[in-house]
């Protein structure tokens, strides 16, 4: 009889090892929490379950410590990124994306194969092999008769048979809300969830990847997210305004006008059909304004900090509720069997709308700056000698506000593309309450120039831009004065040179007509008062005094 007891617990006992071994979806990808937790959520379509079976031999389960994880992957460890586009407004769909980052040197080829990249070169040199995993040679999609019995995924369920299944060799599995979907794809995989049954608040998507070995799978990679689901309509809101040096930090300038713009989150275009209202309030006492425009521009006339309150309703469009069942109407006896009580009810096309909001809240300090910058007057320095790689212009510079601390310059080719050179100077503020500055620049050459002119403090960075005009040297200038007048008086040294010449030559031939003895004279006295009359009608005035004659040599 004792026997028969043991004998009867054993069969007992192997009853229960296929349930107390088998491995469920929950166990392999959340063990952190319970299946009381999981059956919170409503069902998401498309997926199952994880309280289903998990085939443990095909899909092996190893903990994060086992050793096996070193040898998955040839060539080093395989990385998965997961991504989405959280926050997601309840009602509205999220999108989740993995990525696979494989080891140094190796790629997905269009066949989706393993292969080297060429010119690569890792720790370990560049690989005499063509391929790190070749799908074909691994004859994993093989179309024995004992080939499809591994084409399916860890709950069994067989591979969509798609176009193009076949060079899908990596295995998804996603799972969240206590709920889990499995994917075919290559070295990245989508999982798109609508978010109506979705819990509102932080959620954790977990994601385990296994590649394709012969007849079974090995895992490569385990990553997981928090992505948020929310009844309030994300909404981010960019600040700018000119002048401003530092559009971050939420400090803004008096008297010029901050561009609002407003962003709502919806990549996946939930909001298009809805009618979207924008209510500001600036803090400054100018009351609310209401906008279906999402950009706005307001100025601040006053210094001092101030509290930007932004509210956005989204008039969501939906399907209607089912009316409330109205008690019966009592009848009279006076009234007739014909008549019945009439009911109101919405047809089953009408429309209902749901209204979500959005916030944005920042406080903005106000502050005096630099307005505004012009370059009213621009001439070029004379110079006492010619320095043609170095030509000198003065800008004069007027601005309004308060005044800058530095000037800066950056001058570049006619296009504005090309930077020749940059200078910056600081500005003494004691100069006086208005901006009145002259800023001089050397310019390698003439030509035209693009100038941009900036000037700036802690706060605010006024612009300006202008061509500038760079003439060449000005014949008028004294120095080229002087280089023309040396040219003049060489040009009237050829001259009477020339002349004399000609007047010597008649001269000595007068000399044999009136004698040797007085054609000396009259040839030495002709000659002499011949020069004085030229130099009296060329060069006026007492020519030993001259002092182009006299410093002719230095000059030239």
């Amino acid at each position: 009889m004792e026997c028969l007891y043991y004998f009867l617990g054993f069969l007992l006992l192997a009853a229960r090892l296929p349930l107390d071994a088998a491995k469920r979806f929950h166990d392999v990808l959340s063990n952190e929490r319970t299946s009381d937790y999981m059956r919170e959520h409503n069902q998401l379509a498309g997926w199952s379950s994880d309280e289903n079976e998990w085939n443990e031999k095909l899909y092996p389960v190893w903990k994060k410590e086992d050793p096996r994880w070193k040898n998955s992957w040839k060539g080093g460890h395989v990385q998965a990124i997961l991504t989405s586009d959280s926050p997601a407004l309840v009602g509205s769909t999220i999108t989740f994306v993995v990525d696979l980052v494989f080891p140094r040197c190796q790629e997905e080829d269009v066949s989706g194969n393993i292969v080297y990249e060429k010119n690569c070169r890792n720790d370990t040199g560049p690989s005499p092999d063509l391929y790190v995993y070749s799908w074909t040679e691994e004859d994993g999609w093989g179309n024995g008769p004992n080939q499809h019995h591994h084409h399916v995924y860890p709950d069994g369920k067989p591979f969509p048979h798609h176009p193009g299944w076949k060079r899908c060799d990596f295995v998804y599995v996603f799972h969240t809300l206590g709920q889990y979907l499995q994917k075919l794809g290559r070295g990245s995989a989508r999982v798109s969830i609508n978010t109506a049954n979705v819990t509102l608040g932080p959620q954790l998507m977990e994601v385990i990847v296994y590649r394709r070995h012969r007849h079974a799978y090995v895992p490569i990679a385990k990553v997981k997210d928090v992505y948020v689901v929310t009844d309030h309509v994300p909404v981010f809101v960019t600040m700018y305004q000119k002048n401003d040096r530092n559009l971050s930090d939420e400090t803004f300038l008096r008297d010029l006008p901050i561009m609002f713009n407003v962003l709502i989150h919806d990549p996946s275009h939930f909001l298009n059909e809805s009618a979207i209202y924008y209510k500001w309030n600036f803090g400054d006492n100018t009351g609310l304004f209401v906008s279906n425009n999402p950009t706005l521009n307001h100025t601040y006339v006053l210094n001092g900090t101030f509290s930007l309150n932004l509210t956005v309703q989204a008039a969501v469009p939906g399907p209607c509720p089912s009316p409330a069942p109205k008690p019966p109407t009592p009848t009279s006896p006076l009234s007739s069997a014909g008549d019945s009580p009439l009911e109101l009810r919405k047809t089953p096309d009408e429309t209902c709308h749901i209204n979500r909001y959005g916030y944005f809240r920042a406080t903005l300090t106000i502050v005096d700056g630099i307005l505004e910058v012009n370059i009213i007057q621009m001439t070029d320095v004379l110079m006492p000698a010619p320095q043609p790689d170095n030509l000198l212009m003065d800008f004069v510079v007027t601005c309004q506000g308060i005044m800058p601390t530095e000037v800066c310059t950056v001058v570049s080719d006619p296009s504005c593309q090309i930077t020749y050179n940059t200078v910056c100077d600081p500005v003494d503020v004691n100069t006086g309450d208005s901006c009145f500055l002259t800023v001089r620049r050397a310019f390698r050459g003439s030509g035209t120039y693009c100038l941009n002119l900036t000037l700036g403090d802690d706060t605010s960075l006024a612009l300006t831009s202008t061509l500038v005009p760079v003439p060449a040297r000005d014949p008028a200038s004294p120095s080229s004065m002087a280089n023309g007048a040396l040219v003049s008086v060489g040009c009237l040294a050829i001259f009477v040179t020339v002349i004399t010449l000609l007047v010597y030559k008649k001269h000595k031939e007068y000399k044999y007509l009136i004698g040797n003895g007085t054609g000396i004279v009259v040839k030495g006295k002709g000659l002499n008062v011949f020069l004085n009359h030229a130099k009296a009608m060329f060069c006026p005035g007492n020519q030993e005094k001259d002092p182009l004659l006299k410093h002719q040599p230095e000059t030239v």
